[in-house]
């Protein structure tokens, strides 16, 4: 291979000029400090005071610079995370490397897949300078060649999306070779965030890679998501690209965003401009178009879908109300309306009407704005949950048409509409994407919260299990998951009393902590089918806005990406070192999770917890 043909990668000049601001402070005690650290055999890192008398459980003559440069390789996934689902093979040697020597050769199939990969390869480099502890210069650095090869020419990305790679790390006396296969593009970004693990900065100049490994993986499920709610308290979009900067460090690859609810519209409708212009907290806290297509484009370099939510029938009121004065009526009931108690679960009421045809077509006006800006294979969450009965039964309009039309006004009559307004949104949603993507072979499912209509007794008669998908959002030990699953429904898990982050700051509710978050285990289904597509962590935004965002998810959506991507049948408690370390790359990455534990802890490995 002729080596002079790999991708220089001309930027490195101003990105290490910004790494240079933003490089990772090792704590004092580290840094300052001349200690070499040892790996133990029970893969803890310890500096040279903190070890046993000769004899004890050392692993002999293997000395590290620093506990960063111990926990590359100490222990199976050295500071891998999520940790790989297959073989993981790290050597205790290690590269002292320039990233200036960092070299690119990418094997696509076509120019598209080829372009993916020259972006992840610059977003790669991009993560290893804020790696650097001091000047990433290092004069004397062998080269790193890295070669990665996908064999698919599809971005599409979808449940059905090969994520798994495979990556060896050599080294000789002249250069180091890392090679990267995957069959898509997304599995190849996998690999890369993966090979960052594998470095970390030197206390000298440059940095430190492992000098071999050898690593398979594929994820335990394909929806690896977080909900963001930007509707309740309006998030602005740098923060929102921060979030997906997270995530793609964690492997996770679904953005849930719940743009819009009762409380606010922000969300630009091209189609129907109304509904921003009437539902926005102000023009300032508003998602142009322009912004959502480019936060969709920004997501997908980083291997990560976005899932507009745009909720109904419930949660459906501010953005609305100018249905009287265009000649459209009610379009949505109950809005704003007090004792906000009598007609809804939350303020600021408001519900869908689901007996005006003139809202059904604006509705379809909203979902045909929303498919444009995904992928062809992109499907959309329709909400569905927290419907009040109360506030349909107590609008004359709409007991009156019911009547006119022969239903009575009990709760069958009322989750029959109710599973009419999901059947006829379905039908438009099928509509616009034949016009849309004519070549599609099937029809794409929908997403649904669970809820009255989901209830087993009865969901079977109210929702087709072929297009609909139901993310529950039940507790633990709820049965709803193993009911629905035994009615051969697919599900997302959203596990309520362990997946829901802004619970523990409002009401009765409890906070879960990392080990909580990471030790919920998904429901299995007993065929052959799978049904349990994955899960997201919730951010719901009633408590939190853009200056309490990053410590409200993170780390803790972490721990919840490692369930989704490796399943691990351990426990939490053999995760926590690498926990620890993947916080602390994310804070180099410019992110502010919380704390989790003292830093004297981190420090002082087996002493705490």
């Amino acid at each position: 291979m002729q080596y002079n043909r790999y991708i220089t990668c001309c930027y490195l000049t101003v990105l290490l000029c910004a790494a240079a601001a933003n490089s990772v402070a090792d704590d004092s005690s580290e840094s300052e400090s001349n200690s070499k650290w040892y790996c133990d055999s029970t893969d803890l890192c310890l500096p040279e005071g903190e070890l046993p008398p000769k004899g004890g459980n050392t692993r002999a003559q293997q000395q590290f610079e620093s506990q960063r440069d111990c926990r590359l390789s100490c222990g199976k996934y050295g500071s891998i995370w999520p940790m790989p689902t297959g073989d993981c093979s790290l050597s205790h040697d290690r590269v002292h490397f320039d990233p200036w020597k960092v070299r690119f050769n990418v094997v696509a199939p076509n120019p598209v897949t080829t372009q993916f990969l020259r972006e992840t390869n610059r977003l790669f480099v991009s993560n290893l300078l804020k790696e650097c502890t001091r000047n990433c210069t290092l004069t004397a650095s062998k080269e790193v060649l890295v070669k990665a090869t996908v064999n698919e020419s599809s971005l599409n990305l979808d449940w059905n999306t090969d994520e798994s790679y495979m990556m060896v790390v050599r080294t000789t006396d002249t250069a180091s070779f890392v090679d990267i296969k995957a069959p898509t593009v997304y599995g190849a970004r996998h690999a890369f965030e993966t090979l960052s693990n594998l470095v970390t900065g030197s206390l000298a100049n440059g940095l430190l890679l492992v000098s071999a490994a050898r690593i398979h993986d594929s994820p335990a499920y394909p929806h690896r998501g977080l909900l963001l709610d930007t509707a309740r308290n309006f998030v602005p979009l740098r923060y929102i690209r921060s979030t997906l900067d997270a995530m793609a460090a964690s492997k996770l690859n679904v953005l849930h965003w719940h743009v819009v609810d009762t409380h606010s519209f922000p969300l630009e409708i091209t189609r129907v401009p109304e509904m921003q212009r009437f539902g926005a907290y102000s023009k300032a806290q508003t998602y142009s178009r322009t912004d959502a297509v480019n936060l969709v484009k920004y997501a997908r370099l980083r291997g990560i879908r976005i899932i507009v939510e745009i909720d109904g029938p419930s949660h459906a009121g501010n953005g609305w109300q100018w249905g009287p004065s265009s000649g459209l009526g009610n379009m949505s009931v109950c809005l704003n309306r007090s004792p906000w108690r009598s007609f809804c679960v939350q303020p600021p009421c408001g519900q869908l009407n689901p007996l005006n045809d003139h809202m059904y077509a604006v509705l379809k006006e909203i979902l045909e704005d929303v498919a444009e800006l995904g992928a062809p294979e992109e499907t959309i969450h329709m909400g569905g949950d927290e419907v009040y009965v109360p506030c349909w039964n107590h609008t004359e309009e709409i007991t009156t048409e019911m009547m006119s039309r022969g239903y009575d006004l009990s709760e069958a009559s009322f989750l029959r509409i109710w599973s009419q307004f999901h059947q006829r949104n379905v039908e438009a949603w099928d509509d616009i994407t034949r016009r849309m993507y004519p070549n599609l072979k099937d029809q794409k499912p929908v997403i649904l919260w669970s809820s009255r209509l989901t209830d087993p007794q009865h969901i079977e008669q109210l929702l087709p299990k072929e297009r609909f998908i139901i993310q529950t959002w039940v507790g633990a030990q709820d049965s709803l998951n193993r009911d629905l699953l035994q009615r051969g429904y697919r599900l997302l898990i959203s596990t309520k009393d362990a997946w829901y982050l802004d619970h523990g700051f409002w009401g009765r509710t409890n906070y879960y902590n990392w080990r909580k978050v990471y030790d919920n285990i998904l429901p299995i289904a007993h065929d052959q089918v799978r049904q349990v597509l994955g899960g997201e962590v919730c951010m719901w935004s009633e408590y939190v806005d853009q200056n309490s965002l990053d410590a409200r998810i993170w780390p803790r959506a972490g721990a919840a990406a490692e369930r989704l991507w490796s399943n691990p049948k351990s426990a939490a408690s053999l995760a926590q070192r690498r926990f620890y370390r993947y916080r602390e790359r994310l804070i180099a990455r410019g992110i502010h999770p919380d704390a989790v534990i003292p830093h004297w802890c981190v420090l002082h490995e087996g002493q705490c917890l």
